[in-house]
């Protein structure tokens, strides 16, 4: 195909999003290299992340380019190699096995804890905050906390699971205001190392393990951030795992982002560039992978603060980056921007949800009334 025909077949799709080639608006785009026609039509958004990333266009507000794209579908009027090929190896291969559980730690959660400790809230947590009476980002990932651990109802004394534990600040605050015990769990050794350090006597223990490898018995269990990395393919085990290690009148709280439609591949782009082999669980795989196991207590929605949460981490990124840039190069500037602000604008158009998804062991008794 010629590449004007892959200009006016980008163009057909922009416009039915309200997006210009060359236009004026903040949402609209600047090309540099006709290049990237073709390598956005043949390629999806791995093409355009891509040639986003050599520099080949511009936009002034990612976030607002991606908010219309996704609203408008866009992302259904292109079909590359790539998502067909992405597809086929979500079915035919398990891409989440205990022995590919590393992996993700490796690729992105050790990047460098100066980065994310420059982007994320003072207590490095990295996943969406509840921005419900919250002022700023700290604020935010503070009353998320209060908000999971009173849906668990913790009471003093109680010993914790915490699955992909991040670097530390969920465990620390629980030990620290609600007086439990914390076992907690990641698969990434930078975190390990500072979560280590942020714990220092507490009664709090880290350990580098995936969850399929974890023993013991607690009141309460919870996941933050981490059910993105499962994979379709171990919903199941991953539940099962939960109820085995939950003690009887246990709570487990379930803290993901989450699609529409059921997902058994990754997308292209992130998964080569920002978390590998990750898949977005829809609320069907969910339920259907619980039951049985577990009574659903209660199911909370709030997407937009995903979008706040991720525009916060993005302000942080650009104003540390005189101090990063000198461990990191452009073209990891480029590729981080895009990846906060393509999700920033994904959460807005609700093309992405995030939910808190309560369970119980064997039902609670009497009236429960959800914290919100």
């Amino acid at each position: 195909m010629p590449d004007n025909l892959y200009r006016k077949r980008l163009e057909t799709i922009f416009n039915a999003a309200g997006i210009a080639i060359d236009g004026t608006e903040e949402h609209d785009i600047r090309i540099h290299n006709h290049k990237v026609f073709r390598k956005a039509i043949t390629q999806g958004n791995l093409g355009l992340g891509e040639s986003y990333m050599k520099g080949w266009w511009e936009c002034d507000a990612l976030d607002q380019l991606f908010y219309r794209l996704l609203r408008s579908r866009a992302d259904e009027k292109v079909m590359p190699i790539e998502r067909i090929a992405g597809k086929m190896t979500g079915r035919m291969f398990n891409l989440q096995t205990t022995s590919r559980a590393f992996v993700i730690g490796e690729k992105h959660y050790n990047t460098g804890n100066d980065l994310f400790r420059a982007m994320l809230d003072n207590r490095m947590i990295y996943s969406c905050g509840y921005w419900d009476g919250a002022g700023n980002l700290d604020e935010a990932q503070e009353r998320k906390l209060r908000l999971v651990f009173d849906k668990l109802m913790l009471e003093p004394g109680m010993h914790l699971l915490d699955i992909g534990c991040g670097w530390g600040g969920a465990a620390r605050f629980a030990a620290e205001h609600y007086g439990v015990k914390v076992t907690a769990i990641t698969v990434s050794s930078e975190q390990a190392a500072e979560a280590k350090k942020q714990c220092e006597n507490l009664p709090v223990t880290i350990a580098l393990s995936d969850y399929r490898n974890v023993e013991g018995s607690f009141d309460r269990i919870y996941s933050i951030g981490m059910f993105e990395h499962v994979g379709y393919k171990n919903y199941r085990n991953y539940f099962e795992t939960v109820k085995r290690c939950l003690k009887p009148g246990g709570l487990s709280l379930l803290h993901t982002i989450g699609g529409n439609e059921p997902c058994v591949s990754v997308d292209p782009w992130i998964c080569r560039y920002i978390f590998p082999n990750s898949m977005i669980p829809s609320a069907s795989q969910i339920t259907r992978n619980a039951e049985g196991l577990f009574m659903l207590e209660d199911w909370h929605v709030f997407a937009f603060d995903y979008y706040l949460t991720l525009k916060a981490w993005h302000e942080n990124f650009e104003s540390r980056w005189e101090m990063l840039k000198r461990h990191y190069p452009e073209t990891f500037r480029r590729m981080w921007n895009y990846y906060l602000l393509s999700c920033a604008g994904a959460f807005k158009a609700r093309f992405l949800q995030l939910w808190q998804i309560l369970f119980s062991a064997e039902g609670l008794g009497g009236a429960y009334r959800a914290p919100r």
